[in-house]
């Protein structure tokens, strides 16, 4: 077999990049977005993305994502190749621990052709050290599927005091059902865990006055409402304390993010959840956000 070269681009390689074909069914190349877009905007720098060439041609290329601010890469999100020894190897010698989060259309399993491509792409990370967190769901919600009406149980208020939002985060995660909470919590405590929640809604760039707290019409905390803004409006956090919960109003919650995203200009709100979360699930079904995308996220061991 001929020699491996495993490196970073450097700037102007983007052709290079892209010169493996990509077969269109993960990733971002699902809706025919490209690394080229993607680097334009930012969200991909020649030194977070890797190619392995054998005799010059890329066989395997992993792209690592991140805020325009980060000194270093949140998560890998573009990984294909056509040589998996060489994938593997690339993430092996990448400087990176990031997790990995391998998007497919919904109903994938139905499809011979994605099993494959996502499985080839799963082994590989596998082979590489990651294990599997959490599989979750990914909605899109858009006019067609129509603006829910508040059901005004629930007093929204803005709250500038950064600690009411990191005790509503601890009490929340006390008895989460999201995946990476209860690693962080697993890892390193509570406390952690609400500090990494407040770290990622200010990591977005949307005003902090989207934020809000939902209380009983008597003044009780019932939990969070958080629109945000990343490569457009998404839902940032939806959340009840655990006294409140089983009265669905992460429902509530929901609407109510809703509508301040669509009171902005939003014509398309991206969210997520993990798919242990029925109850959120039901939500978003709901309110009118249909599964968009499924997105398995793998991790390294800490």
């Amino acid at each position: 077999m001929t020699d491996l070269v495993i490196r970073p681009l450097v700037p102007g390689e983007v052709e290079l990049f892209e010169s493996l074909p990509h077969d269109g069914l993960t990733g971002f190349a699902i809706g025919g977005t490209t690394y080229a877009e993607l680097a334009a905007k930012g969200e991909y720098r020649p030194e977070w993305s890797w190619i392995a060439l054998r005799d010059g041609v890329v066989v395997a290329r992993a792209a690592w994502f991140g805020g325009p601010k980060d000194d270093a890469p949140l998560a890998l999100d573009w990984f294909d190749f056509t040589d998996a020894d060489a994938a593997v190897e690339l993430l092996r010698r990448a400087p990176y621990r990031t997790e990995y989060n391998l998007h497919v259309e919904p109903g994938w399993r139905d499809r011979p052709d994605v099993v494959a491509a996502a499985s080839a792409r799963y082994d590989a990370a596998i082979a590489a050290g990651m294990t599997k967190l959490v599989e979750r769901f990914t909605y899109m919600w858009t006019p067609d599927n129509g603006l829910p009406e508040r059901p005004g149980r629930l007093v929204f208020r803005q709250e500038p005091d950064d600690g009411v939002f990191f005790d509503i985060f601890r009490r929340m995660n006390e008895s989460t059902l999201d995946a990476h909470a209860r690693r962080t919590i697993e890892l390193h405590g509570v406390e952690a865990a609400a500090q990494e929640d407040m770290d990622f809604l200010r990591w977005m760039p949307s005003p902090r006055e989207w934020w809000r707290v939902a209380c009983t019409p008597d003044g009780d905390i019932v939990g969070l409402s958080v629109p945000s803004r990343h490569s457009k409006p998404v839902i940032g956090y939806i959340g009840v304390v655990p006294e409140h919960r089983g009265h669905g109003y992460a429902y509530d919650l929901l609407v109510e993010a809703t509508h301040l995203l669509v009171a902005e200009g939003a014509q398309q709100i991206k969210a997520g959840t993990d798919k242990g979360n029925i109850p959120m699930a039901k939500a978003f079904a709901k309110a009118g956000y249909p599964v968009y995308r499924e997105r398995t996220d793998l991790v390294y061991p800490a």
